[in-house]
């Protein structure tokens, strides 16, 4: 155990030695470092150049903060983020402004680092001449307390012990002051929480932006596929079968029966698929918009549906893929489970948001709480920052109200 615990404690020594890369390597940093500080140290320290000092807090900073996160990234590989994207103009910079964490780092951090730095390596240099003393003594004029006895005297080997000392405590003060000035630095220049999350936010609602759209382009995809692969496909043994079902006089009624369900179970599978693109992405929407579209879906419901549209221009195709699925389901449950007569339909565009209210005079009490269905509705409009909010009092009526962006 004993032998174990000295182990380690030389091991430790061994990292933070004078000779070690480690204190080396934190020399270099506080170093690299002195000279970022220097320009506002000296401004603070001479008061007729306050106007210097003027000028770096309004157009240097942010060279300075750049030049800090690089010493940071290079010589300790820490990557402070930015407060802003890499690709930010001057323009976006002005804009933001300086935190006043930048501003405590760059007026009171960095010239203090700038300052104690400059005498950490001052120490560096008074061990390394107070440890050499022997090697130099002999240099001094004669009289010199240093050269007496050709320099072999106790008062040079007191020097020499406190220079070695002085070198084998310096790693130790080293590391501390660059781990300080590391956290400082991730602590001010860096964004804060709250810029943090922003930025978060802002990701993942382009992520899911780009979700989105990559799915509706999936859908159009598909839409594509089945439209001119197995519809045509499907077509084309249908027409074969009718052709075969209106030629065909001298065969079996057995085989004419067969000839005849095939065809009949084609025109099924035909109308079933046409259906099933109508429903992944129909053409009408992409081609002639959502007024179109709409009214498609109004002319085929069950329940008679009163449109009133009031759409000056095309809005974003993924926008119009939400808003026309979602009153395509609305109206399926206004005529499935409201057991409405009559469903109104009304959609405005206004400024850059897209209103849609649908009323039904159905029996009310829907609750978002017990029906998947509605919940998927909301599901869909949150898909696109948008809100949907449902009224429906038992009795009736029901009443739908979606707002969505026009553009994502």
């Amino acid at each position: 155990m004993i032998q174990s615990n000295l182990r380690q404690v030389l091991a430790r020594s061994a990292e933070h030695a004078p000779w070690s890369d480690a204190a080396r390597r934190d020399s270099v940093f506080i170093a690299a470092g002195v000279p970022l500080g220097l320009p506002v140290l000296l401004a603070l320290l001479e008061p007729r150049s306050f106007w210097l000092l003027a000028v770096l807090s309004a157009g240097c900073l942010d060279l300075l903060t750049t030049a800090q996160r690089s010493r940071l990234r290079s010589l300790r590989g820490v990557e402070v983020p930015s407060r802003l994207p890499a690709d930010a103009g001057w323009a976006a910079r002005l804009r933001a402004g300086f935190t006043w964490r930048q501003a405590v780092y760059h007026l009171l951090v960095a010239p203090a680092q700038s300052l104690l730095g400059g005498a950490l390596l001052g120490l560096w240099g008074a061990g390394l001449v107070l440890a050499t003393v022997f090697g130099w003594a002999w240099l001094m004029p004669p009289g010199s307390p240093l050269r007496s006895g050709f320099g072999w005297s106790v008062t040079n080997g007191w020097i020499t012990g406190a220079g070695l000392l002085l070198l084998l405590f310096m790693p130790w003060l080293t590391a501390g002051f660059a781990a300080l000035e590391l956290w400082a630095a991730r602590a001010l220049l860096g964004p804060n929480r709250a810029e943090v999350l922003e930025r978060r936010v802002e990701d993942l609602a382009e992520s899911r932006a780009g979700v989105v759209d990559a799915a509706d382009a999936e859908r159009r995809r598909i839409e594509r596929d089945l439209h001119d692969g197995a519809q045509q496909r499907l077509v084309a043994l249908a027409m074969n079968l009718g052709l075969a079902r209106r030629t065909l006089r001298d065969i079996p009624p057995e085989a004419m029966q067969v000839i005849i369900e095939a065809h009949e179970e084609a025109q099924a599978a035909i109308d079933e698929l046409r259906d099933l693109v109508r429903g992944l992405h129909p053409v009408v929407l992409e081609d002639r918009g959502l007024d179109a579209a709409l009214s498609g879906i109004a002319a085929r419901s069950p329940v008679p549906v009163r449109l009133s549209v009031d759409l000056p221009r095309r809005i974003s195709p993924t926008v119009e893929a939400v808003a026309y699925f979602t009153v395509s389901e609305a109206l399926t449950n206004a005529a499935k489970h409201a057991k409405a007569s009559r469903v109104d339909l009304s959609l405005r565009q206004s400024a850059d948001r897209l209103h849609i209210t649908i009323t039904d005079d159905g029996i009310g009490g829907a609750d978002t709480a017990r029906g998947t269905g509605l919940i998927g509705l909301r599901r869909r409009a949150a898909s696109v920052d948008g809100t949907l909010s449902i009224t429906s009092p038992r009795g009736g009526p029901t009443t739908i109200t979606m707002e969505l962006p026009c553009e994502l």
